[in-house]
Order: C-alpha cells, then structure tokens, then sequence
C-alpha cells in the first residue's frame, strides 16, 4: 500500500491539513512541535484505529481533537492510497476516511465500491496492509526514534521488542494460552473459600460414595436376588465373551483374506518391478556404452553425407580423367559478297539510267527494253550478294560458337578440379569429425550404432510395457516398497491366529458368531428378568439407586473436568510448542534479511548474524575474533544499527505478501553521518516494496528523498505571560 494524499480535520495542531506523499521515500520535516507524531499516529489511526474505541476512551478523544475545535467536532483523517499490481491484478486506487469519536464513522472506496460497515472497513484494511491492529502497527511497520536510544540504557529492550513484533501478528494464539492457564486454575483451585470445580467434584463424589455405602448396608436382604443377578450377569458376561472371541476370530478370517489377496498383488508388483529395475540398469549400462560419442542422427546424417561425396568424388575422377579436345581451327568467313553487291548495284543504276534515256528520247524505244533487262538483272546479281552476305554471318556464327565451346570446356575442367578438391576436403572434414579413416569404418559404426539404439528403444518399451512412464529412479524404492508390502503382509498373516488363516474359516465363523449371538440373547433375557425381580423389591431400592444415579453422576462429572483437564493441558503444551516453532522460524527468517541490510549498514563489518530461538539475543561474528559475539558488547550506534535492520526484516516476517508503509520518527538521530547515510540507502532498497515515510527535524536526508514535505513550526505566543492564572482555571 502507498498513500497518496494524507487529509486532517480536527486533529490536534491541525484544523485542516492536506500533504501529498512520493510512492517511494518522503521526508516530513519540521521542527520540535510542527506536528510530525501527530501525522504518524494519523497514519496509524486512519490504518488501524477503531473509531469507537481506541481514541475514545479515557480522554483519548479530547487528546485528538484539535484545542481551539468545538466539543462537538469528530477527528477526521483521510488517506488517499493505490496498492501495486501483483501477477494478474492490476494496480489499484482507493480512499479510506475515519471520522473518531462516540458513534464514529468508517468508509473505504475501492475498486468503484464503497463500504461504510466499520467492522468490515477494518476487515479490509487489516487484510490490504497485512496489520490487524494498531498494536501490531506499531511493533512492525513504525519506527520510532526512542526504540532505538533505549537500546543504549537497557540491553533487554531490543530482546523485548523482537519477542513483542514476532508474536504481535499472532494476538489469537497468545490469548487462547491465556485462557488455557486461566481455565487451568480455575478447575484445579484447592483454596477452602474458593475452591475449583475438580475439587468440588471429588468432595461431591466422596459425599454420594459414602451414601451409597450406607444404602448398600439397609438392603442385605436383596442379596438373594442380586446373587440371581449376579449369576446372570456373569452368563451374559460371559456369552459376550465367547461372541467376542468369536468375532475377532471372525474378523481376522476376513483379514485373512484380504491381506491373501495383498499379498498376491504385492507379488505379481515386485516381480514386474523388479524386472523393470534390471532392464532400467540395462538401459542405463547401454546408454553409456554407445559405440560411437556422437548421436545416431548424426552419425547417420555424416555417413549419407560420406556416401554422397564418395560418389561425387569417384564421378569428378571419371570425368577428369579423360583429355578435353579443342580444335582452335575455324574456316573463315566469306567476303566476296561485297564486290557481287555493290557490281548489282551499279548494274541497276545503268539498267534504270538507260530505261528512263528511251523514255525521254523519242524513237529510243529499244534503249527503254534494254535498260530494263540490264536492271532486272542487276535485281539478280543483288540476290546472290544477299545469299552471300548471309553465308558469310553464318561463318562468323559458328566462330564465336566454337571461341565460347573451347572457353566453355577450358573453364569446366577448372572447376572440376575445385570441386574434386572441395569434396576431398569435405569427406577428409566428415570422417575428421567420426574420428573414422574411411567410407568403410563409417558404414561399420552406423551399423553398430543403429543395433544399439535398436537394443535400447526395445528395452525402453519393455520398461514402459511393465512400469508406464514412471522415473527410473523411483523404480528400486516401488520394488523395495512391493517387497515391504509383500513382507508386511506374510507379518501381518503371521499375526492372525492360525484357525483364521484356514481355508473357508470366514464362512466357519460367521455360524459360529451367529450361534453365539443367540446364546447371548438368551443370556441377557435372564439377566433382564433377574434385574426385574431386584427392582421389584420395594426396600429402599429407589432410594440406593437415585444415590447411585447421583454417584454417577459425580463420577461422570469429575471424569469429565479431569479429561477437560487433561485436553486443556495437552492444549497448552501444545500452543507453547507451536509458539516456540512459530518463534524459531522468524529467527532463521530474521537472520537471513538481516545478514544483507547489517552488512550494508555497517560497511561490510558485520556479515553473519544469529539469533538466538530462546532469548532472542543477537550475535555476529566478529572480525577481530573470528567467533561469534553478543551485540550488547557493540557500540550503542552498531547496536542501534542492527536493530533498525532486525525490524525492517520483521515487516516483511509479520506482514506476509501485504505491503504496508513504513513509518520511521528519525530513528536514525543518534547515528553519524556515515552510518546514518548507510543505513538510509537501505530505506531507498525497500522503496521497490514499501512506500516509506521519515519523519525528521534536520535535512540531512533531503537529497536521498523522493519528495519532501516541510511542516512550519508553531507561530502562537502566551502574550500575557505575567504569572496571572487564566480566567478559564481561577
């Protein structure tokens, strides 16, 4: 929990107060009188104070309110706080407000929900701060600066209040031994004036004894018929001892076959465990025996690898060892096509030159058909230059196809050989790695390594065929626990009487006890009418017997306060057993937070501590001694010290998971400034769990804090200070 906002109405010095809190370290400041105790114990109140009572009482009420506040005015104090997340619930905000006094009023907003019922408000509160009183409060989570100065002036104080913090969260068990001591004395008082309930019961037994007594006397004359009684009592008596018997004979029969069938059972288990604790040996021999250090998927993934390559290697070789032939002669490309096309060329010019002169000369006719003729065949001549210029394209084709076939080869056979080296280096690498020479030794360890895993995933089902999957090693003690079951059961059989142990005996004593059933109900007939003749007999018989009833009654009553006796002090001994675990287990739990948080306070000095589960004295080991050593042969400052870390350890002890806020009235002001500022950054330590508030008049701490709130001191002046008494007290 971590209080926000603190709000005071009417609350001693402080009419109307509001101050807001860091999360992690506040210092409160001020000087003598400027209300720090007043916040604390508001704190406190508004925590873990009841409204009706704890205030209210013997003045404490008048004590609160403010002075210069009207007699009707009702202490309030309203704490603003959230609570951390914890796993899946998120961070969370809340306001408590008490109002104290006669009729005082509580309310608690969490979650969007108000709760007004006071008793349930404390409820919650006690179950968010992990403190169910202020009692409590005050011995865990409240520091103040007086705990730790009387630690110097008496060297059990520390040991008290260590026993107070450790057994205030347990206020029920210390009431109830309270109680078993109070109800203890009160049943075994012998005072003559006010004597305890067993000692009225054992005069009121020796009372109604002697009066029986002295009835017994007046009816000699019954004694005919008791004796008939008597003889009656002792036949059924003794037909009830014969039908016991026959009983037990019975149930043991039916033990008999019970345990028969155990043992049976207990048989068939040992036998299948101890099966499965051979084959578990086996396979735990198998499993540090394998041939090969690495696994089989590895081995098998190496070895195909190796397959791969060898063949890879023997076809690289096949190829390499063969010549590559290049022939580097390529005929050459044609050129005469250009002579025939530029002669086609020329041809076709004179041909349309002499075509077009017949044109324009009249009579030239001729000249036009010639021209053309010449030029048709310049047209062919013009073909066979494009035939050639395309054979000669072709040529040039198949020379560059050649250049890039002899480059093409020259550049495989390299590359060949790179690959060939690389798969040699790879298979070298491969068998390197099997710590194997060859393809050969590699093929041989699979085959052996897959035999072996073969053998072990056999025995594996088999093992799992007789146990399921149950741990190997809980494997011997289910064997030995089958042969222990086997064992108790042939000492349990030994322990049954040996007619109980014959076949069909069940079925032999169930008639008999049958049998002896009747006889007893025959027996307690007689017996009956026996007891109805003595009664019948009017001489005082109603008289003895009501002083009979009434002895038995005693009896039954001292009996009762006797075994009520015997409860209350088994009780005792043991709540005082369990407060002495309770009280043993803080100790280991205190020495363990305490070794960090002294260490640091005292620079690493004092490393070990130890308290004692009796006396609760502390100890530490001391450098100079190497041993342990009493801390009341410390420094009053190194006293203090531990101290302040054995409480700070408390809070966590006493409060559980809950985290409440740690409120500290300087306790550090008898420390030096070394040991104070060490003992401060362990308060800075806690601030990841606790929402701590120090209360000091110096700003010696300032710089440490996440926040601080400066409280004035008090500003009013006794003017008329002259010796005259007030008029409100002449």
């Amino acid at each position: 929990m971590r209080i926000a906002r603190i709000q005071l109405r009417d609350v001693k010095r402080y009419r109307d107060l509001q101050i807001d809190l860091a999360p992690g370290l506040t210092i409160v400041r001020g000087p003598n009188e400027a209300g720090k105790s007043t916040i604390a114990r508001a704190i406190e109140l508004g925590l873990t104070g009841a409204v009706n009572g704890e205030v209210s009482g013997n003045g404490g009420l008048n004590r609160l309110r403010s002075w210069d506040a009207d007699a009707t005015a009702r202490p309030t104090v309203t704490l603003d706080f959230g609570l951390d997340a914890v796993g899946s619930q998120a961070a969370r905000i809340g306001t408590v407000e008490k109002a104290f006094g006669s009729g005082g009023t509580a309310s608690l907003t969490l979650d969007g929900t108000t709760t007004t019922d006071v008793a349930e408000v404390d409820a919650r509160l006690a179950e968010l701060t992990g403190a169910p009183t202020g009692a409590f409060f005050r011995s865990t989570a409240m520091v103040g600066h007086g705990e730790l100065e009387d630690l110097d002036r008496d060297e059990t104080t520390l040991r008290e209040r260590l026993s107070a913090s450790i057994s205030a969260a347990d206020r029920s068990t210390t009431a109830a031994i309270e109680e078993l001591q109070r109800v203890l004395a009160d049943l075994n008082a012998r005072g003559e004036r006010d004597p305890g309930r067993l000692r009225i019961a054992e005069e009121a037994v020796a009372r109604s004894q002697a009066a029986v007594d002295a009835g017994e006397t007046a009816i000699t004359r019954l004694v005919a018929d008791r004796t008939e009684l008597a003889s009656a009592e002792d036949a059924s008596a003794a037909a009830t001892e014969v039908l016991d018997a026959h009983r037990l004979l019975l149930d043991q029969a039916r033990d008999s076959e019970t345990l028969s069938i155990e043992q049976v059972a207990a048989t068939e288990r040992h036998a299948r465990y101890a099966e499965a604790v051979t084959a578990a040996d086996e396979l735990a021999r198998l499993h540090d025996a394998h041939p090969s250090p690495n696994p089989l998927a590895v081995v098998r993934q190496t070895v195909d690898r190796l397959r791969v390559l060898d063949t890879k290697i023997a076809e690289l070789k096949a190829i390499l060892s063969g010549e590559v032939k290049v022939n580097y002669e390529v005929a050459a490309a044609p050129t005469a096509w250009r002579q025939v096309a530029f002669t086609a060329i020329v041809i076709v010019v004179v041909g349309l030159g002499l075509a077009i002169a017949g044109q324009v000369l009249s009579g030239l006719v001729t000249l036009s058909y010639v021209g053309i003729g010449v030029a048709v065949l310049g047209v062919i001549v013009s073909l066979l230059a494009i035939r050639g210029r395309k054979t000669a394209q072709d040529f040039r084709r198949q020379k560059e196809l050649a250049e890039n076939e002899v480059e093409r080869r020259l550049r495989g056979r390299s590359q060949m050989e790179a690959e060939l080296r690389q798969a040699d280096e790879d298979n070298a690498a491969q068998l390197l790695g099997l710590g194997l020479p060859d393809l050969a030794s590699a093929e041989d360890l699979l085959a052996r390594e897959e035999a072996h895993v073969a053998t072990i995933n056999q025995l594996e089902s088999r093992l799992e065929g007789l146990v399921g999957r149950e741990p190997s090693e809980s494997l011997p003690a289910s064997r030995d626990a089958a042969a222990n079951a086997i064992a108790e059961a042939e000492t349990r059989l030994g322990a049954l009487a040996p007619e109980a142990r014959q076949p069909g005996a069940r079925a032999q004593f169930e008639a008999e006890v049958k049998a002896a059933q009747a006889t007893l109900d025959t027996a307690r007939v007689a017996e009956a009418n026996a007891r109805a003749q003595v009664e019948a007999n009017p001489v005082d018989a109603e008289q003895v017997a009501g002083e009979v009833e009434r002895l038995t009654g005693w009896q039954e009553e001292l009996a009762a306060l006797q075994h009520k006796a015997r409860v209350h002090e088994a009780a005792l001994g043991g709540l005082e057993r369990a407060t002495e675990t309770t009280m043993a287990r803080a100790t280991r739990y205190l020495e363990k937070r305490m070794a960090g948080a002294v260490s640091a306070i005292t620079d690493g000095r004092y490393r070990r501590v130890r308290i004692d589960d009796e006396s609760l004295a502390i100890s530490v080991v001391a450098p100079e001694k190497g041993d342990w050593v009493d801390i009341r042969e410390l420094s009053d400052g190194t006293l203090g010290q531990i101290y302040l870390a054995a409480r700070l350890g408390l809070v966590r002890y006493a409060t559980g998971d809950r985290r409440p806020p740690l409120i500290l009235d300087d306790p550090f002001v008898s420390f030096d400034d070394v040991h104070a500022a060490r003992a401060f950054a362990q308060l800075r330590n806690l601030t990841g769990e606790h929402q701590v508030i120090y209360f000091t008049a110096t700003d010696r701490y300032d710089a440490a804090a996440d926040a601080v709130v400066e409280l004035p001191g008090p500003t009013a002046m006794d003017l008329d200070g002259d010796g005259a008494t007030p008029a409100a007290s002449a």
